[in-house]
């Protein structure tokens, strides 16, 4: 599906003196064989880097995935003309938008109920693949666009200095997405507007509106809310309670509405720090929370010394926020244009199981070579924030004849 995409270089140069029997672990896929050279760490891991087309890897390894499939993240070249170190970026935008959309299509049916797909993208098609993914995977499947802060220097030979991209979201079945979802860790500012006003055992709370706009309310919404001093509550003009008044009874019952110091304050529901889920995601992420371009390849450097640099790297603390959100340990991820291999390295430093597929040469030569330093307890990227000390292992895969 992508061979216009990467640079024409055989393939027996990393792969000769090879075994090509496979580990007695690793599952039976048809047209896919275990390499143990490029293997590492432990067996039946669960954890795999395939070699070869995007989708005929799927399509080879799609009974084992569907259904299981939590969370996918692609990050497909932009489309932007450019030759690098590891791949031409120059196909046409009609070539370009359908193969793009395709795998998408392919990876969606893989998906669980729950399951999403992250897809990154800058300013060039980011438009186009929009509707186009809207018209392949459901335009009601759509969750949001995240803005990522890319880079923090100025681009001053362009009109405009481009410092942003994009993650566009969709989720197999947003509303049970939305109730698996993960939040983000509170920040000492959040975590302090949780105060214990009257003794909770429960622990320290903040309280949140009661009311909400009453544009789609439904006649159950509206009543007279009594307070346990007696004082009655209506809802302010163009609001309606949150809940209805059976429901609204049982939450005063249980010390779940606060209404005040004096009890004669507007009732208002108590959140309580404990049995939070984190904050909300929100959809701006700044480079000094999730990383930029520029921490993904020093980095890889650091990895590679001497090396051509990967040229467009994502960063592991972007990649660690996009599978904390979508998934949760022991989950499997799948990331099908795993270029440097960031997604497979975050998903082994956060203790989630992982398929990532790569055309091109660097399959071996850097992604597989970079998990064996992460499997030894490499220390860059996001390993000091999750105490990574190394574990784990994959298998990696070849798919044969995938460039005849």
């Amino acid at each position: 599906m992508v061979s216009y995409l990467m640079k024409e270089a055989s393939t027996q140069t990393i792969f000769e003196e090879a075994p090509l029997e496979p580990r007695t672990t690793v599952p039976l896929f048809p047209r896919l064989t275990a390499v143990k050279r490029h293997s590492y760490g432990i067996e039946a891991s669960g954890n795999f880097v395939a070699h070869g087309d995007n989708l005929a890897v799927l399509d080879s390894m799609g009974h084992w995935l569907e259904g299981n499939l939590k969370c996918a993240y692609l990050d497909p070249p932009y489309r932007t003309g450019e030759r690098f170190t590891h791949y031409d970026d120059d196909a046409s935008h009609e070539e370009w938008l359908k193969d793009v959309t395709t795998c998408a299509r392919k990876v969606w049916d893989l998906l669980s109920d729950d399951g999403s797909i992250w897809i990154s993208i800058d300013d060039q098609e980011v438009h186009y693949l929009k509707v186009a993914l809207d018209r392949a995977i459901g335009r009601q499947n759509f969750v949001t666009t995240i803005i990522w802060q890319q880079r923090t220097t100025r681009e001053n030979r362009r009109v405009f200095s481009n410092n942003h991209e994009y993650l566009l979201v969709y989720a197999k079945n947003p509303r049970k997405f939305g109730q698996a979802r993960n939040g983000l860790a509170m920040t000492d500012d959040v975590r302090g507007r949780y105060v214990n006003h009257d003794n909770d055992p429960r622990g320290p709370w903040q309280s949140v509106s009661a009311n909400v706009q009453a544009g789609h309310a439904v006649a159950s919404q509206f009543y007279v809310i009594t307070a346990p001093n007696g004082r009655k509550h209506m809802p302010p003009n163009g609001r309606c309670w949150v809940y209805n008044q059976r429901r609204m009874e049982l939450e005063i019952a249980q010390g779940n509405i606060w209404f005040g110091k004096d009890g004669n304050g507007v009732p208002r529901l108590k959140k309580f720090l404990a049995t939070g889920r984190g904050m909300t995601p929100e959809t701006l992420w700044f480079a000094d929370q999730v990383g930029t371009n520029d921490h993904a390849k020093k980095h890889i450097h650091s990895l590679f010394p001497g090396e051509p640099l990967f040229d467009t790297p994502k960063p592991e603390a972007l990649i660690s926020r996009v599978l904390h959100i979508a998934s949760n340990p022991g989950d499997l991820v799948l990331d099908p244009y795993l270029g440097s291999g960031t997604t497979a390295a975050v998903a082994l430093k956060t203790n989630r199981r992982f398929v990532g597929i790569e055309f091109g040469d660097h399959a071996a030569s850097i992604a597989a070579a970079r998990l064996r330093q992460v499997v030894d307890g490499e220390s860059g990227g996001i390993s000091a924030q999750v105490s990574w000390e190394g574990g784990g292992g994959f298998d990696f895969l070849r798919l044969r004849q995938s460039r005849a």
